[in-house]
């Protein structure tokens, strides 16, 4: 009974939609943690094949895929859910909100920690990816689409292929100037940034040649 409290109270406080707490058993979120609860018990006391049953149950019946192995905190919320993936090392904190075709996954089969760890109050859009054994920094948001192959800190905005830092915060940040070349190869923006200093030289040139010609004609005029 604690648990479906606890998800009725998630569930309206992050969805509209919802009129009636009843309808929180229609909500694939619902039932996709509760299975991961019971699965995620067995995993820890090594009964790994019947972990991976029940979410492979969960996974047929709600389209949301979650090892046994992930740590999940409390206030987890998959709206809609479909398409999410969740790996076995993954770490998520309290209150996250995830959207459909998420993925938290790995980027090889590298061995121990391959997945990403979410910290608390996390937002991630439809459709991100989330891929590596980094951190994903308290109150950040992560917009649909993005492709996150770093760490994001805390109260960030995370936007684009690869992701890259647009906000920190509450403050805009400029992409030419934190752009690292090493970490976060983005070539497009790369591009964009060194066009954009060749406008910034050539209009102080521009301006530099003004001046000179307007010194010039005040000569003359002399």
């Amino acid at each position: 009974m604690r648990f479906i409290k606890e998800e009725i109270k998630v569930i309206r406080e992050r969805d509209p939609a919802i009129k009636k707490n009843i309808e929180i058993f229609l909500y694939p979120s619902f039932y996709a943690i509760l299975f991961h609860r019971v699965a995620h018990k067995l995993y820890k006391r090594k009964w790994y094949f019947l972990a991976r049953f029940i979410s492979q149950i969960s996974r047929w019946l709600t389209g949301i895929e979650i090892h046994p192995g992930a740590k999940i905190g409390k206030g987890l919320f998959i709206d809609h859910g479909i398409g999410v993936v969740i790996g076995e090392t993954c770490e998520i904190g309290d209150n996250v909100t995830i959207y459909q075709g998420v993925t938290l996954g790995g980027t090889g089969k590298e061995k121990g920690k391959r997945h990403p760890t979410i910290g608390n109050n996390v937002m991630i859009g439809a459709g991100a990816k989330i891929l590596g054994p980094f951190k994903i920094g308290d109150n950040a948001r992560i917009g649909s689409g993005t492709v996150v192959l770093s760490e994001v800190p805390p109260n960030s905005t995370c936007v684009g292929v690869p992701g890259r830092i647009v906000k920190r915060d509450d403050k805009k940040i400029d992409p030419c100037k934190s752009l690292d070349q090493i970490k976060l190869p983005d070539p497009i923006q790369m591009e964009i940034c060194k066009l954009r200093r060749k406008i910034e030289i050539l209009e102080e040139k521009l301006a530099q040649l003004e001046k000179n010609s307007k010194g010039s004609e005040k000569n003359e005029n002399l």
